[in-house]
C-alpha cells in the first residue's frame, strides 16, 4: 500500500484479538453486533465513495471493523462518534495508526448536530444501532443537503421499506418521506452469521443520497402528517383514515380517488394531498 496510514492500520492485531485485548464485548441494551470481516466492511467503505474528500463520519464503531476499513480505503479525515466509553480502549491503536485522520467523539449520536461536523462533502457510513437506525435516519434528513450520502446498515426488513414502491408490502411512511428526499439504492445484504454477536435477522446496507430539492414542491411537516394518518390505518380507504385532517374535502382538492388505499398512491399523489393541508390550514 503506498498510503502509510493505510498500511499502519493494515498491519493492525486481528479485531478479534484488539477485541479480546480490551475486553470489549458487544453490549445487547446499545443494539450492538459487531462486524468484523474486513473484506465486507472494505466492500461498505468502498460503497461510500471517494473518501479523500471532505469529511466522513462514522456513527458507531464500536471496535473498529467499519473504521479500519474506511482508513484503508483512504479516508483523510475521519470522525467517529461512539456513546459506548469501553470502545476508547480498543479504538486507541486505531487512532495511533490514523496519524490524525481519526477523531473520536465519544458521545450520543442523536445529540451531536453532526450536519456542522467536519468540511463539505460530508458523507455518513455507519453500522447503525437498530433499535435507533430510523430516529437517526430522519433526524440527519432534517438536512438533507448537509450531506453527499449516507451509506448505512440496517435491518433488511427496513431497508426494504427504504427501498419500497407503491404498491408493495413494504411501502409505507417511511418509503415516502425518504424517498421523496433522496434517492435510495441497496448495496448488500448480510446474514446474522456475518455479525459477533449473530442477531436474529437478515441485515442491509443502502447507499442514500440526498436530492438537490425533494422531488415534488411539499412542506415536510404536512407531508409527516399525511404520511403518518394514511399509514397508521393502511388497511382502511383513504376517506377514512385521513378524516380528522379533511377526508374526502383533502382527497377532492388533491385530486385523489378517497377509495384508495394509502399503499398504491404516488409520492406525487401524497404531495397533493400535504399541500392541499397546508391550502386548507392557511386558510383558517
Amino acid at each position: 500500500m503506498k498510503d502509510p496510514v493505510a498500511a499502519r492500520v493494515a498491519a493492525l492485531p486481528p479485531l478479534r484479538e484488539a477485541i479480546a485485548a480490551a475486553g470489549f464485548s458487544a453490549k445487547k441494551s446499545l443494539g450492538q453486533n459487531f462486524l468484523l470481516d474486513i473484506n465486507l466492511t472494505r466492500r461498505i467503505a468502498r460503497a461510500a465513495g471517494e473518501l479523500d474528500r471532505g469529511t466522513t463520519i462514522e456513527v458507531g464503531p464500536g471496535p473498529g471493523g467499519l473504521t479500519r476499513a474506511l482508513l484503508i480505503e483512504g479516508a483523510t479525515d475521519l470522525i467517529a462518534i461512539e456513546r459506548d466509553a469501553r470502545a476508547a480502549a480498543a479504538l486507541a491503536p486505531l487512532v495511533e495508526a490514523a496519524d490524525g485522520r481519526l477523531r473520536l467523539v465519544e458521545a450520543d449520536a442523536l445529540e451531536v448536530p453532526i450536519a456542522t461536523l467536519g468540511t463539505s462533502p460530508r458523507r455518513i457510513v455507519a453500522n447503525l444501532p437498530y433499535n435507533v437506525a430510523t430516529r437517526l435516519l430522519l433526524g440527519w434528513l432534517e438536512t438533507p443537503t448537509a450531506f453527499e450520502s449516507l451509506t448505512l446498515m440496517f435491518q433488511k426488513e427496513v431497508a426494504e421499506r427504504l427501498l419500497a414502491a407503491p404498491g408493495s408490502e413494504a411501502y409505507g411512511r417511511l418509503s415516502v418521506l425518504v424517498q421523496w428526499l433522496c434517492t435510495v439504492r441497496r448495496v448488500t445484504d448480510l446474514p446474522p452469521s456475518a455479525f459477533t454477536p449473530p442477531p436474529k435477522v437478515w441485515s442491509s446496507v443502502v447507499r442514500i443520497e440526498p436530492r438537490p430539492a425533494p422531488s415534488h414542491p411539499a412542506e415536510r411537516r404536512a407531508l409527516e402528517r399525511i404520511t403518518e394518518a394514511a399509514f397508521g390505518q393502511r388497511r382502511k380507504m383513504l376517506r377514512q383514515s385521513l378524516k380528522g385532517l379533511g377526508g374526502d374535502a383533502l382527497l377532492a382538492a388533491a385530486g385523489i380517488e378517497p377509495t384508495v388505499r394509502p399503499e398504491r398512491l404516488q409520492i406525487a399523489e401524497f404531495c397533493r394531498l400535504a399541500n392541499a393541508l397546508s391550502d386548507r390550514e392557511k386558510r383558517r
